[in-house]
């Protein structure tokens, strides 16, 4: 190449590599530009690039192709380069010359290659940025997420702008109600369609973003209160437009009208408040929609008070761990425990239901459950160091733990931590869940199996669970809960009667373990030998007790 030309090559390179990497924001244009001014250099007639997500996206053609200069006069390809990234994304660039044009000496093709190369790191970069925007900021359906909430505050926070708007929390109210009737996918379309109708109403003066399930979070400018609390009272929403099939939809909402001179240090300062009021929302009957005021921040007292002393409590080893035998009915004997926690603080036992409920309004019981999950791995290679009898332990974790995406990793790293034969530990779950948390359980069920770890389906017969649970999730065991036991003196033909001989029947056929809880009388027993339920678990045959007690008695 003579002079000249290569002082145009540089001066167009300089202005192509200056146009990448502007911090201010990129400007295709610029780009667009310096790439017409290197192909007109080189006799290019045509510069493509495409992108594609993946090898197999690659294969079947799913990608982006982006024409960087084209002058019209077509021609054939004359060189290419492909890059597959580390996260197998694949990146390629073609240039095309008309056939009058002069073929490319060897420096040409070198300077050409060169700009291939930059091209295609810029847009294996850039396109990579939008696939972790779109991973970081929206969920499996794309919703905005709480990251994206949170973002959206730090900006309007950094402009000093937060004062002029209203931050919301709701919760659509008896939605699984409306999911059995109408069925899920109908469901799903509900609440895409109240979710766009509200971010239409707040259009570029806010954000909308959903939490979770038929959970979502919003902030918007404080004029626009009036017309969104008028969507969350009700509003009709169209789900089958062929017949006009609609549903009638409300939420249960916590308001907080962000005053002049709020002082914000991080988005708990907005969460707590809109937080308490949804909270009060969804309690009061007479009420949907609660605006936040400083005593609903206060709680009462014990609530306070377990948030505050837990972190110490798990320091110092109040939470014990209290084994409740599971009774083989054929034999009597003692075939496994379940795990259950107290806490013992200054000589006083505190029951479950005066502190896991404050303790599941956070991630504070995930602690709280690895910690007793830790516990239980101990006393089991205590006991098998000693050369005692161990038997199988299940051990209960909240679905707030759902929300971690290696939480079967978690579980096998601390069994394994103790040298813990995987048979011996078994995880249960409460069936209720919603659509979010039954994606996240079927993966974790499944995850545990491979790995030989059984799992339970707790609860089974009450709240929200479902044959769907049992249908699309590998159980090992289901635990019938003690609402579903036929009482004393109950006719054999009544209805809980029937349901109870059939459940335990279907169970037995597809290869499941049932065990009832909570059972309690000589008749309960006898019911469940009659019905082939060969596993009892509650006061009839042992409260829960304290380790020391279960092993004597398992000793015996």
């Amino acid at each position: 190449m003579d002079n000249d030309k290569l002082n145009i090559y540089y001066r167009e390179l300089e202005k192509l590599i200056t146009a990448m990497v502007d911090t201010e924001g990129l400007d295709l244009d610029r780009i667009n530009n310096a790439l017409a001014g290197l192909c007109k250099l080189f006799r290019v007639s045509k510069g493509v690039t495409e992108f594609y997500k993946s090898l197999s996206h690659e294969k079947s053609g799913r990608g982006e192709v982006f024409v960087c200069y084209d002058s019209g006069e077509g021609g054939k390809e004359v060189m290419g380069r492909r890059i597959v990234t580390k996260s197998m994304s694949v990146a390629k660039c073609r240039v095309y010359m008309p056939s009058t044009a002069a073929p490319l000496s060897p420096e040409e093709r070198e300077k050409v290659d060169l700009v291939m190369k930059m091209v295609l790191t810029f847009i294996s970069r850039n396109r990579l940025q939008t696939v972790v925007e779109r991973l970081t900021f929206y969920d499996d359906n794309g919703y905005r997420n709480i990251r994206s909430f949170f973002r959206y505050v730090e900006q309007l926070n950094e402009k000093k702008q937060l004062s002029t708007r209203t931050a919301i929390y709701f919760n659509l109210r008896h939605f699984s109600q409306i999911n059995q009737e109408i069925g899920r996918n109908a469901g799903d379309v509900v609440i895409r369609n109240y979710f766009t109708m509200l971010e239409e109403m707040i259009g570029d003066d806010g954000i909308v973003c959903r939490v979770g399930g038929d959970n979502f979070v919003s902030l918007f400018d404080d004029s626009l209160l009036i017309d969104v609390l008028e969507i969350l009272k009700g509003v009709p929403v169209l789900y089958d437009p062929a017949k006009s099939k609609r549903v009638n939809v409300s939420a249960s909402t916590g308001v907080f009208r962000i005053p002049d001179g709020f002082r914000y240090e991080d988005p708990g300062d907005i969460m707590d408040k809109i937080l308490a009021s949804t909270k009060a929302a969804k309690s009061n009957s007479s009420e949907n929609i609660v605006f936040f005021d400083d005593k609903l921040l206060t709680g009462s007292d014990s609530e306070d008070g377990v948030r505050l002393l837990f972190p110490e409590a798990l320091a110092t080893g109040e939470f014990k761990v209290y084994y409740q035998p599971k009774t083989d009915l054929q034999s009597e004997e003692i075939t496994g425990a379940e795990a259950l926690c107290r806490w013992e603080r200054n000589g006083e036992v505190i029951l479950p239901g005066e502190f896991i409920p404050i303790l599941e309004q956070s991630s504070d019981i995930c602690q709280l459950d690895f910690y007793m999950l830790e516990q239980v791995c101990r006393d089991i290679r205590r006991r098998t160091d000693e050369g005692k009898q161990v038997v199988r332990i299940s051990v209960n974790l909240s679905r707030k733990n759902l929300n971690e995406p290696d939480l079967t990793d978690h579980i096998i790293e601390v069994v394994d931590k103790y040298r813990v034969p995987h048979s011996l530990i078994e995880i249960e779950f409460n069936g209720s869940t919603n659509d979010v948390e039954f994606k996240e359980l079927k993966r974790v069920v499944s995850g545990l199996q491979q790995e030989g770890i059984r799992t339970s389906v707790d609860d089974f017969g009450i709240g929200q669970s479902s044959l769907n649970l049992i249908r699309e999730i590998p159980w090992n065991v289901l635990k019938l809960d003690r609402n579903f036991l036929p009482v004393d003196g109950e006719n054999s033909h009544s209805t809980r009667s029937i349901m109870f001989k059939y459940v335990v029947a279907m169970a037995k056929e597809l290869g499941l373990d049932c065990i009832a809880e909570g059972v309690e009388t000589e008749n309960q027993v006898r019911i469940l030998k009659d019905n082939s339920c060969s596993l009892a678990q509650g006061f009839y045959f042992d409260k829960p007790l304290p380790a020391e007690e279960f092993e004597q008695r398992l000793d015996k």
